[in-house]
């Protein structure tokens, strides 16, 4: 499946940006009111944490919407590396907005950040192999389309996006359907074109998905001996993706065995967000 570009996700961030803003602004900032309307202010953010930056635009489209006089200047780019105590952006306007903006916008920076991060983490370990490192659909609702592109940013590659744009059939559905070959027959039917993946458990059971042509096979938590002898055993015929049991210690190793794909739900689902902080000056 095709990553994610950030000139598709227009509508998605100028939506996310609105619930944030409804959530956290509200009615109005009570707080901000103590400020006169007409003070001017200046304001640093800096990073305390070694980091990939994703969710620049998020950023943006806070002070955009929330008062256009505010200037937003960047010092650092989505997929930069940044290191502790590096400025990423400035910000000038009036003083209200850019105090009333800063916890919504910083939390989407601190967040897709964080994952950015946590994917490069990932990337970096197999960088010298074919291997391609993929999301799952472990996102935090609401903001799945933001975090699948900040994994992009970290170097890594996007799983499907939803339960509509490719078929993963799984033991449920392989059961409720009456067994591998009658499932992806199914699936051709349903919607020619689609990607077909099927899970498998066992090498009996990669055989019999290769046999009824599907595109890709997961490989739920095989040995390694189990996943070098798929490879052997598919010889090219399908795209073959572990699945399970992967974490920093065990993804380099399956790696190795020769697998096109590697998907991590950790990669979206136990993230860190990076530690932020602003600095206002009047």
């Amino acid at each position: 499946m095709p990553n994610l570009r950030l000139a598709d996700l227009t509508a998605e961030i100028e939506a996310n940006v609105r619930r944030a803003l409804l959530e956290d602004v509200g009615s109005g900032d009570i707080t901000a009111q103590l400020i006169p309307a007409e003070r001017l202010a200046k304001a640093t953010i800096i990073t305390r944490d070694d980091c990939v930056i994703a969710g620049t635009a998020w950023v943006d489209a806070v002070f955009r919407q929330l008062d256009p006089r505010v200037a937003v200047h960047w010092q650092v780019k989505d997929g930069e590396r940044a290191r502790a105590n590096q400025p990423l952006f400035h910000l000038e306007g009036p003083a209200r907005s850019l105090l009333t903006g800063e916890r919504s916008a910083l939390n989407f920076l601190q967040l897709l950040s964080g994952v950015a991060t946590h994917a490069q983490f990932f990337a970096d370990k197999v960088a010298d192999t074919q291997v391609k490192l993929l999301d799952t659909r472990k996102t935090l609702p609401g903001l799945r389309l933001a975090q699948k592109y900040a994994v992009t940013c970290g170097g890594c590659h996007n799983h499907r996006i939803g339960l509509f744009d490719a078929f993963l059939i799984k033991e449920n559905h392989i059961a409720a359907s009456g067994g591998i070959a009658q499932a992806i027959s199914a699936a051709r039917r349903i919607a020619p074109g689609k990607p077909v993946e099927v899970e498998v458990e066992s090498l009996e059971e990669l055989k019999e998905a290769l046999e009824a042509g599907a595109d890709i096979v997961m490989l739920d938590e095989l040995s390694l001996d189990d996943m070098r002898e798929a490879v052997r055993l598919n010889a090219g015929k399908a795209k073959l993706e572990a699945s399970g049991g992967v974490n920093e210690s065990t993804l380099r190793v399956i790696a190795e065995t020769g697998v096109d794909y590697i998907s991590i739900g950790a990669m979206t689902k136990d993230v860190k967000a990076v530690d932020l902080s602003m600095r206002l000056s009047l």
